[in-house]
């Protein structure tokens, strides 16, 4: 297992910790992870992605999407078959399975379809306006600085 030292990052931002987190438990995972049901994720502008599952077997009511602390949670449980039914092969899988995505800060999920057996969830980065790059005016040093809530002792009289 690789140890990444994260020392020259902490001294050189400030609020990055999740990211050295996220970093380990990515690479500490010595769980292999569950190939089923197999997915795309798509770049589908520059602030949006599109996550495809394919849940073929799953209807409406079987899937679930919540989003859970940064964490977007995709599970499905197939209602209980028919016993009746004998099967000769079976190669359609419909068990159970719960897939989670960690999402970044102002991602957030614009909508989710399923059709044709894909569950298509869609999601936008919106930047909040406050957090937008913007010009910060400098005033020149000779101006005078004027305070709103100073009263001039002259002008009182």
């Amino acid at each position: 297992m690789r140890h990444f030292d994260f020392a020259p990052l902490y001294r050189a931002t400030v609020g990055f910790d999740q990211i050295a987190d996220l970093m380990d438990r990515a690479l500490s995972s010595d769980v292999a992870q569950p190939s089923y049901p197999p997915y795309n994720i798509e770049k589908t502008a520059d602030d949006a992605w599109r996550i495809s599952i394919a849940v073929a077997g799953f209807s409406d009511a079987d899937l679930s999407v919540e989003l859970k602390e940064h964490q977007l949670v995709v599970s499905a449980r197939k209602a209980e078959e028919d016993e009746a039914k004998t099967y000769l092969h079976r190669g359609i899988a419909t068990r159970a399975f719960e897939r989670r995505f960690t999402l970044a800060d102002h991602v957030r999920v614009t909508g989710a379809t399923h059709e044709n057996g894909m569950l298509h969830i869609d999601l936008k980065r919106e930047i909040p306006e406050a957090l937008k790059p913007r010009r910060i005016a400098i005033a020149r040093g000779e101006e005078p600085r004027v305070e709103k809530d100073v009263v001039d002792a002259k002008t009182v009289n």
